[in-house]
């Protein structure tokens, strides 16, 4: 997977600064989106991989309706190159760029149980005084946790759930 992304890393930024050049990040994003579903699904991966299937038409394929000229020509460089398989990493990457762009970080909270709008909000709050940004959060639910919840925000992991305390526990007890 780390190949995937170095080799991903390039397209992703090529992208996302056609994207901005042109003033339609939505677009490039909404388009990446599809394509990188399209890509992941195995049937269409069968597809996509036909020795007899040309670049212009691997691009309409992964084009949704309304795209523009600069989003085809992307996708025609990316079968060309036979990168098709890497989209998916390269939307990610794409909307970690636009996060970094917009000064928006991405966290998830998973929590024992659900959380209340008040909670959410602090969580958000204590968030965007560590990080000076706004935060999107997303939520999950996991029973396995007991109590408490885990943050992650891109590279920083708060884990503030009971499972996690007791796992700490047990390993201090056992050195």
């Amino acid at each position: 997977m780390s190949q995937a992304l170095t080799l991903a890393r390039p397209y992703a930024r090529a992208a996302f600064s056609a994207a901005r050049d042109e003033g339609r990040v939505q677009a490039w994003s909404d388009a990446l989106a599809f394509a990188a579903r399209v890509a992941a699904d195995p049937q269409a991966q069968a597809v996509l991989k036909h020795p007899q299937l040309s670049a212009e038409k691997a691009a309409q394929l992964l084009s949704i309706e309304g795209a523009d000229a600069a989003v085809a020509r992307f996708f025609r460089m990316l079968a060309d190159n036979r990168r098709l398989e890497l989209l998916p990493e390269i939307a990610g990457l794409f909307e970690q760029l636009r996060a970094d762009a917009e000064r928006v970080v991405k966290a998830r909270v998973t929590s024992a149980a659900q959380l209340g709008d008040a909670d959410l909000a602090a969580i958000r709050e204590g968030l965007r005084r560590r990080f000076g940004r706004e935060v999107e959060l997303e939520t999950a639910i996991d029973a396995s946790l007991i109590g408490g919840a885990v943050i992650d925000a891109g590279d920083v992991v708060i884990d503030g759930s009971v499972r996690g305390k007791l796992e700490r526990l047990q390993s201090a007890l056992a050195a």
